[in-house]
């Protein structure tokens, strides 16, 4: 940190309701993880890559369908199924 740096405290009331209210851990739980076991839970260790393109949704699309008996889905339609 360089000097003159303003140093922010500890987002408590973020942690907290991130780790009790959206991960719904029980408090036990929430205070035996580490930092890092936290910054895994709320996702932290994600990745930033890239989206999905249009062309690989495709192919997934083709590779595995969405149907019970196994034919093909169309991936052209544009209204998602909706009559």
């Amino acid at each position: 940190m360089s000097p003159g740096a303003a140093v922010r405290p500890f987002p408590w009331d973020e942690a907290l309701h991130a780790g009790l209210c959206l991960l719904r851990l029980e408090p036990r739980v929430f205070w035996a993880m580490t930092p890092r076991e936290f910054h895994a839970a709320i996702g932290g260790l994600r990745g930033q890559g890239q989206s999905l393109r249009r062309e690989s949704l495709e192919a997934l699309m083709r590779a595995f369908p969405d149907s019970r008996d196994g034919s093909e889905i169309d991936v052209e339609r544009r209204d998602h199924g909706r009559e």
